[in-house]
């Protein structure tokens, strides 16, 4: 019984520990969510179908996952994919 409870707690909370990663990033008033910059697993949140958010992104350059960047930055970061976009991306 014992160590079954401790399973237990630690599956609770390793998937609670999981959940606090995929939360968004706190709101930065002076930045713009640049799309398709972040690498894979480095996104401030929005990255599709099949992730939760913040961490989540699969691919680097993702044209559905968003990063903060300063104010007037975003369209001039170059990435081998391309420009980062105020906008989702096809990518």
């Amino acid at each position: 019984m014992k160590a079954t409870s401790m399973a237990v707690t630690a599956a609770a909370l390793a998937a609670m520990s999981g959940a606090a990663l995929a939360d968004p990033v706190a709101p930065q008033p002076n930045s713009d969510k640049c799309y398709g910059i972040s690498l894979a697993g480095k996104n401030d949140c929005a990255a599709g179908p099949g992730t939760s958010c913040a961490g989540t992104s699969r691919r680097a350059y993702a044209g559905n996952a968003w990063k903060y960047v300063a104010k007037g930055t975003c369209t001039k970061i170059q990435t081998p994919k391309g420009a980062g976009s105020l906008k989702p991306v096809a990518r």
